[in-house]
């Protein structure tokens, strides 16, 4: 299968980003814990060129936790101030504000040499499509600021949103890059959901689940479906099928309904917590 997904959307936001650069102090990135690199859009590092940066590894409580602690140092080594962060639940959230100060210190001491008080950090928050975002600002902010929604696409256009005296946002919407020169890095961003589901094949992107899994974490899939482990994945899949009574007319096995099980479970963390990827890959 062939991963590609740049609706015409993207390079509206990508403009808009560039023309409100000038704007902010700090760039804050989420990616996602499970990806760290490719959930990275590589044309951040340009747009963000000369302003402080912030990582935010979101969605860690469905990574392997210690693989979240590797990313982190991965992330320092290379100047980024970094943060483990569960938005869905405000694990992490807390450690922010201080975060921001800390990456904004340079920043804050000019403004108060010159005597200038109480201007509040300006960020620009950026990540891919469904990286959580929206989650992460409402969960900062305290209450419903921005629309959520577990599909990639959801905010359409900027919102700038004043969280204290301390701290400015600009929400912005999630962008891809045109092209993935690398089509695991595609693989990859269909299977935690990034990419529109509408223009993949459900059994084609289950089976990649059930390689990797059987390659890095064998027995959770099996743990999870109550299976034996088999090497041939299309006999997996009918084992999953059997198990969780998946069946179209004449007890033929359903794969279609089987595939978007894998996959809806897999990206909920209910097979278990999976990094796909790892520094020492980069």
């Amino acid at each position: 299968m062939n991963y590609q997904w740049y609706p015409g959307h993207m390079t509206k936001a990508k403009r808009m980003m560039q023309e409100n650069i000038k704007l902010i102090d700090l760039v804050i990135e989420l990616v996602d814990a499970r990806i760290p690199m490719s959930s990275r859009n590589p044309d951040i590092d340009e747009l963000a060129k000369n302003k402080s940066r912030v990582i935010l590894l979101n969605k860690s409580d469905l990574s392997d936790g210690a693989w979240n602690d590797k990313w982190t140092a991965y992330f320092e080594e290379k100047g980024f101030h970094v943060l483990k962060l569960n938005s869905k639940s405000g694990a992490g959230i807390k450690s922010v504000q201080s975060l921001v100060q800390e990456a904004c210190k340079e920043k804050i001491e000019r403004d108060r040499k010159r005597g200038i008080k109480n201007r509040p950090v300006r960020a620009m928050v950026v990540g891919i499509p469904n990286v959580g975002k929206s989650t992460f600002i409402n969960s900062l902010a305290g209450k419903a600021c921005t629309k959520t929604g577990n599909k990639p696409g959801v905010t359409k256009g900027k919102q700038w949103i004043r969280l204290n005296q301390n701290l400015e946002l600009l929400d912005t919407p999630g962008i891809l890059w045109p092209r993935f020169e690398n089509q695991s890095v595609g693989e990859k961003l269909a299977m935690i959901g990034s990419i529109n589901d509408e223009i993949l094949h459900a059994d084609e992107l289950a089976v990649a689940i059930i390689r990797f899994m059987q390659a890095n974490y064998p027995g959770l899939l099996e743990k999870r479906y109550e299976i034996e482990s088999t090497e041939d994945v299309y006999e997996f899949l009918k084992a999953v099928c059997i198990s969780r009574h998946c069946f179209l007319k004449g007890q033929e096995p359903d794969i279609a309904r089987a595939s978007k099980m894998i996959i809806d479970d897999f990206r909920s963390g209910r097979s278990g917590r999976v990094t796909l990827e790892f520094p020492e890959e980069w």
